[in-house]
């Protein structure tokens, strides 16, 4: 499967509060002492209609095991401009039911991996009423239940005869559930007010800004507010109310290289408390910052495939941490004998270099002042998240884990995540590096230079800003990855000036790639974006510092035969403005 990651989209995310652990009619429960809200009507609805449900289908000629509800209150507000003028600006609210219902056993059930079956990766979800209104409510979640379990009885008879003749290796032999403890918090409903004509001001400024200069082809400002009210419920006795308000602003300018390559850069603000909004000033400098890398890019020369000495900056690193470790280490893939299972059977056995660790952390809210998109509470199974540590000084110690169980590893650890519409598997939340091997960043480019000298090279590359990247995991494709550079210089051993180039993208195999780390800087940089995969788009951050790599290798860019434009901007003609 081919896994995606980009920075150019906007989700979600909420808050976590203390916990304490009180018991329930003979249930373990871990409950939240701050929720003291009163229980929403929606919540309300739900939990009435889950014990019917569980009553019913779990009495069934075909039992349901386990039911679970979600209804997703999402209210948004955005504006969005181009090249000085506004192109959209409006408020929407919508409120998504999505029911799960497992038939079977934990041991095996309806969602059982079989050859020749694609994963029900989808969450056929419905809209569901805007109202508080108990009765219809409980009149919805009826039938969604209703159609999702005779869906799951389906699946289930094609499992059981598909058990009988297919082969399964160990970890397909796991449980297909895993039994959790249930959690109760109920927050109060969140909601936010935002004037969008100040902000419909704002994007015409920034875009006119970016159309100042002839080398821009065109620009898009967007910004936008939602909010995410969260209620959740299921069979083992968990019932979730909780919501946050997430704002983000996202830059982005295009231009067209001389021999026709797209070019392109992009930029992104992401904040929580309203009164932390980037200022104007702040916004106008990265407007006049990304335009003259959009000049420069213009004329920078392209770069032949190239194989040595590579420093990325903590950003360019981050990325390249989550696409050649963090999608194997996913826990899901562990037993699916189509993926490549790269690190599979490497617990306890050295993956990196003994100063790495690596974890991943969506506890963490914000590192260094900056927001992290990956931090959420409890994850789409009503799970709290954790902090993992998955490589502990380069020995790989743990895998992600949903509530999909491997046979060493019986529980969640809180990272079961997807997009509405979307069956949560395991996924990434904020993945962060560390060091115990670092130096200044200035120690470190010496150390790069040194290392070119050493190998004989002309040059070597320093990538410092990047688009995303993508990566392979299925056995029917090559164990690959990609991360896509945006900002390359060249860094020469003889002390003359970098040079910016362009048309390179970075390429490799993971068990090689990452031991080939020399050494870090000691500045953690962030990388805030959406990554896809099978449960959809999830948020996610991921943590570096700068990484001296001793061999590192680049192929061309894809590129686009279209020459730029035959005229420039009319703003720009001296011939149309003489006929103005």
């Amino acid at each position: 499967m081919i896994r995606l990651c980009s920075a150019f989209r906007f989700w979600p995310v909420v808050a976590l509060l203390a916990v304490a652990t009180v018991c329930f009619a003979g249930t373990r429960r871990r409950v939240y002492p701050q929720s003291t809200a009163p229980l929403p009507s929606v919540l309300e609805a739900m939990q009435q209609e889950l014990q019917r449900s569980v009553d019913a289908y779990g009495k069934a000629e075909a039992p349901a095991y386990f039911i679970s509800y979600t209804i997703s209150d999402l209210d948004s507000a955005s504006v969005s401009g181009s090249n000085g003028a506004l192109l959209s600006s409006g408020e929407t609210r919508d409120r998504v039911l999505e029911v799960q219902t497992r038939v079977g056993s934990y041991q095996l059930d309806n969602t059982h991996k079989i050859e020749g079956r694609e994963p029900a990766w989808y969450s056929p979800g419905t809209e569901a009423t805007l109202d508080d209104d108990i009765p219809l409510l409980r009149r919805e979640i009826w039938r969604e239940t209703d159609r999702q379990y005779r869906a799951a009885v389906e699946a289930y008879i094609a499992v059981q005869t598909s058990n009988q003749v297919q082969a399964q290796s160990a970890e397909q032999g796991a449980p297909d559930f895993s039994h959790e403890e249930p959690h109760v918090f109920i927050g109060k409903p969140v909601e936010f007010h935002v004037d969008r004509k100040p902000w419909e001001e704002r994007v015409r400024r920034y875009t006119a800004e970016f159309s100042a200069s002839p080398a821009v082809i065109n620009s898009i400002v967007t910004f936008t507010a939602r909010s995410d009210n969260q209620y959740f419920v299921n069979s083992d006795g968990s019932r979730l109310a909780f919501g946050q308000i997430r704002y983000r602003l996202e830059l982005f300018v295009q231009g067209k290289a001389p021999d026709g390559m797209d070019l392109q850069r992009y930029a992104n603000f992401d904040w929580v408390d309203p009164a932390k909004a980037p200022s104007d000033a702040t916004v106008l400098d990265q407007v006049r910052l990304l335009t003259s890398q959009i000049v420069a890019l213009q004329k920078a020369p392209l770069v032949e495939p190239f194989a040595g000495p590579t420093l990325l900056t903590g950003r360019a690193a981050a990325v390249f941490f989550h696409e050649v470790l963090g999608h194997r280490l996913e826990g899901f893939r562990q037993k699916d004998v189509s993926e490549g299972q790269t690190f599979t059977s490497k617990i306890n056995q050295q993956i990196l270099p003994s100063f790495i660790t690596v974890r991943d952390d969506p506890t963490t809210k914000e590192i260094g002042g900056q927001v992290l998109l990956g931090y959420y509470p409890f994850d789409d199974e009503g799970i709290p998240s954790q902090n993992v540590i998955l490589v502990d000084h380069g020995i790989l110690k743990n895998f992600l884990m949903g509530r999909s169980p491997l046979v060493n590893f019986p529980h969640s650890n809180g990272h079961g995540r997807r997009q509405i519409g979307y069956q949560p598997i395991a996924r990434m939340g904020n993945t962060i590096v560390e060091s115990s091997k670092t130096m200044s960043n200035a120690a470190l480019r010496q150390l790069f230079i040194e290392e070119i000298r050493k190998q004989n090279k002309p040059f070597g590359l320093l990538i410092d800003d990047i688009a995303g990247g993508f990566t392979f995991t299925g056995r029917s494709q090559p164990q690959a990855f990609q991360v896509q550079p945006l900002i390359v210089y060249k860094v020469f051993p003889d002390g003359r000036p970098d040079q910016m180039v362009r048309g390179v993208n970075i390429v490799g195999t993971p068990l090689i790639s990452i031991t080939k780390i020399i050494a870090t800087g000691d500045k953690p940089e962030v990388f805030n974006g959406y990554c896809g995969a099978e449960s959809g788009s999830v948020p996610v951050s991921a943590v570096a510092p700068e990484i001296l790599i001793s061999e590192m290798e680049v192929s061309k860019k894809e590129t686009s035969t279209d020459m730029p434009p035959i005229l420039p901007p009319p703003a720009h003609d001296p011939e149309a403005r003489v006929r103005q």
